[in-house]
C-alpha cells in the first residue's frame, strides 16, 4: 500500500477493488450498520470552516479542455480544515463515475488513518451528481464512516472550499501550461496537485501551504 501522504489515485486503483476490502471487513465485522433510508444525506447547511481535519471532507469535479479538443476531468477530495487535496483521480473523455469516488474515498481513508474506516465519523460533502448519489456509493460512504451530505441542488457555493480549489487549480495551474492533448495534463496533474499541497499559501492558513500547516499543528 502507499505510504506517503499523498499520491495520485490512478496507480492506485488497479490494485485495490473496493468490494473486495468490503468483504474483508464484512468477514473482520469491521461494517457499520446498514443505512436504510432511500435517501441517505443530509442536505448541507451551508457552513464550510470546521475547527480541526478530519470533521468534513469536500469532494467536486472539473474539466480540462485540451488544445486538441479532447478533455480530461478530475475528481478530487480536499479537508475543509487544513484544504490538503487527500486524493484524486483523473479520465479522458469520458465522465466521472461512481466507481471512482468509492476508490477516492477509501483512498482517503487510508492516507489519513492507515486503517480501512475512519476513526471517527466525517461529514463527506459533495454536489447531486449522480457519482454521489448513487446507492452503492452512499452506502459504501458509510461503511468507511463516512457521512454524505449534498449541497442544495443549483447551489455549488455550498460547497465554497471545493468551489475555491476549482478556481486556484485553473488560475495557477492550467492556465500557465501547456495543455496540447489528454496525454500531457493527464501527467502533469501530479506535479500539480503536489505543488498546491506542498507549496501553495493560504491566507485560512496564515499563508501557509496544506502541508505545512499539518505539519504546524502536529
Amino acid at each position: 500500500m502507499p505510504t506517503s501522504l499523498f499520491i495520485p489515485i490512478m496507480p492506485f486503483i488497479s490494485t485495490v477493488n473496493h468490494k473486495r476490502v468490503y468483504r474483508i471487513m464484512a468477514m473482520q465485522g469491521w461494517l457499520l450498520q446498514r443505512w436504510k433510508a432511500n435517501r441517505p444525506g443530509r442536505v448541507h447547511d451551508g457552513k464550510i470552516i470546521v475547527m480541526r481535519s478530519n470533521l468534513r471532507w469536500c469532494s467536486d469535479g472539473f474539466e480540462i479542455t485540451c488544445w486538441n479538443t479532447e478533455v480530461v476531468r478530475v475528481v478530487f477530495l480536499i479537508d475543509a480544515f487544513d484544504r490538503e487535496i487527500i486524493g484524486w483521480d483523473a479520465v479522458a473523455n469520458q465522465g466521472i463515475s461512481g466507481s471512482m469516488v468509492r476508490d477516492l474515498m477509501l483512498h482517503a481513508v487510508e492516507q489519513r488513518f492507515k486503517a480501512l474506516q475512519a476513526p471517527q465519523t466525517i461529514e463527506f460533502l459533495s454536489d447531486n451528481g449522480s457519482c454521489y448519489t448513487a446507492l452503492e456509493t452512499r452506502r459504501f460512504a458509510m461503511e468507511l464512516n463516512l457521512r454524505p451530505c449534498f449541497t442544495p441542488v443549483a447551489s455549488p457555493q455550498s460547497n465554497g472550499m471545493a468551489e475555491s480549489f476549482v478556481k486556484t487549480i485553473k488560475r495557477d495551474y492550467a492556465r500557465i501550461n501547456p495543455l496540447p492533448d489528454a496525454d500531457t495534463v493527464l501527467a502533469a496533474l501530479h506535479r500539480w496537485f503536489e505543488d498546491y499541497n506542498e507549496n501553495h499559501p493560504h491566507s485560512g492558513l496564515k499563508w501557509r501551504s496544506p502541508r505545512d500547516f499539518i505539519k504546524a499543528q502536529s
